[in-house]
């Protein structure tokens, strides 16, 4: 019981935490690791040890799922090139560096310092998702970091499975192996995941039913991360890739009340397991320190080292690219972007359960020398950039002057709705043209339409008769339609388009019989 009421007690303490957090302006998983530092000092409270079954199994899934939601291949395509960059040359030269800085101050043996430099080699797509959800970032900035924070796992656990093995073997790995392991891993994930995507994509198309389509939806990460394991692959890539291809067909494969419910669902969902993760992440690193007997008065600056190489070395990687990209296409050097995308680098859930997952022995069954101090000195970099680069990136974006104006959203909004409506209005005549329904009802409609289009103010009527309601119902998916053809052109940006099919969700399941 005394596990439960734990967790029951991280339940309620991250409501508290969250409402503070919106009152502050602060992001919330921050203050959650605060928070959970601060508690795991009060007498009484018992040392919490995180098991790898949790972290990986039960929590990261359905996190990854949500963040991949926020995602889709149209905003990919622009910052591709990149993203590849980052997410492959980044990661191998933060692991390296972060390798040789743990053997120098932390007295690793190379090999284990070699696993804690892969593990800690790329950002979280968890902590940056939840960080990056307040700040009005540029669609094209946005979705750069995002993706990478969401790909660069895959060539991060890559190389903490082929360290592993030599900390295990006590040896070498050869380079070519690593290569050939990369290559089935991503590669493999991307496969089972699209397959995931594809088979959940014919059940949901012939489903109706509003708690099937839950159901469906909760296990879906699941089904792609336990099956990808299964066989082998990178579970993790299979859970990004699966959600990726599902966010982009989700106005075509339910219906408005169920995308309601499951936006319900799922955020209520994230909420508990990120207030939960990001607490028993600061619960867990006094009882690490605790544990580590000898070290625990240099830790905290062998941390601290290896969280300046990490910023070091994305800053030497992401300044000279965005120099780059801005000489080719003959803009004036600016340190602007370069700073959020190298500030925006923090890590998290990830990293943890690739610690959690190094194995305790050696391959002769002797304890694996080091495992317990890669895992303190990785959950410490996770606090440590949790709280300095979570509670300062706010104040940075706004400070480089790359966040978006206070009515950028409402203007993009407006147009948009300006759109929609003006579609709307041409699919009446079109219906009057036909005398496919009746004047009067076309003439209520039409009025309602140019009322939102000269004050851009919604309105429903639940007094339709159920002619002019079917008739509604058409007006609404003429105007999604619309929404979808904005979005792919650029003109709406992803959160416009998410706040108003949701306007339009909202409004459809309103005209009830």
């Amino acid at each position: 019981m005394r596990g439960v009421e734990i967790i029951l007690l991280l339940v309620v303490l991250a409501t508290a935490v969250a409402a503070s957090a919106r009152r502050l302006r602060v992001p919330a998983p921050s203050l959650l690791v605060v928070a959970g530092l601060v508690v795991a000092f009060v007498p009484g409270v018992p040392a919490i040890q995180l098991s790898p079954g949790l972290v990986g199994l039960v929590v990261l899934p359905p996190l990854l799922y949500a963040a991949g939601q926020d995602l889709s291949w149209r905003e990919l395509r622009p910052v591709w090139r990149p993203v590849t960059v980052l997410v492959i040359g980044l990661v191998i030269a933060s692991a390296a560096a972060v390798g040789v800085v743990a053997s120098a101050v932390a007295g690793l043996p190379a090999s284990m310092a070699f696993v804690l430099g892969a593990v800690l080699a790329s950002t979280d797509p968890v902590a940056v998702t939840a960080l990056g959800r307040r700040l009005s970032l540029p669609g094209r900035l946005q979705a750069l970091i995002q993706a990478e924070s969401l790909f660069n796992d895959a060539t991060s656990l890559v190389l903490v499975r082929v360290a592993v093995t030599a900390a295990v073997a006590g040896g070498a790995v050869s380079w070519y192996r690593g290569v050939g392991q990369f290559a089935l891993l991503a590669g493999g994930g991307v496969l089972i995941g699209a397959a995931v995507a594809g088979g959940v994509a014919l059940i949901r198309r012939r489903t109706e039913d509003p708690v099937l389509e839950t159901v469906i939806a909760l296990v879906t990460p699941y089904a792609g991360y336990v099956i990808a394991e299964a066989v082998h692959v990178s579970g993790v890539t299979a859970v990004v890739v699966t959600s990726v291809i599902l966010a982009g067909q989700a106005t075509r494969l339910t219906s408005a009340r169920i995308r309601l419910q499951l936006h319900a669902v799922y955020d209520t969902v994230v909420f508990l397991l990120e207030s939960v993760v990001f607490s028993l992440i600061g619960l867990e690193l006094p009882g690490l320190v605790r544990a580590a007997g000898g070290r625990t008065g240099t830790w905290l600056v062998q941390a601290l080292a290896i969280t300046v190489t990490l910023l070091a070395v994305r800053a030497l990687w992401v300044f000279p690219l965005s120099l780059a990209a801005q000489s080719r296409r003959g803009g004036r050097p600016s340190w602007r972007v370069p700073a959020v995308v190298s500030w925006a680098g923090a890590r998290g859930v990830l990293p943890l359960a690739a610690a959690l997952s190094i194995p305790l022995t050696a391959r002769h069954g002797a304890p694996l020398a080091g495992r317990d101090h890669v895992l303190l000195l990785t959950t410490a970099v996770i606090v440590t950039t949790l709280v300095v680069q979570g509670f300062t990136l706010g104040p940075l974006v706004r400070r480089s002057g790359v966040a978006l104006p206070e009515d950028h959203a409402r203007n993009e909004t407006a147009t948009a709705r300006t759109a929609m409506s003006r579609a709307a209005l041409t699919y009446l005549d079109e219906v009057e043209d036909q005398e496919a329904a009746p004047q009067v009802m076309i003439a209520q409609l039409r009025q309602i339409q140019r009322s939102r289009l000269d004050s851009l103010e919604g309105r429903s009527d639940d007094s339709l008769r159920p002619a002019m309601r079917q008739l509604r119902r058409d007006l609404i998916a003429v105007e999604s339609a619309v929404l979808t053809r904005l979005y792919e052109e650029g003109t709406v940006g992803a959160e416009t388009r998410r706040r108003l099919q949701r306007r339009l969700d909202l409004e459809e399941t309103s005209l009830t019989e």
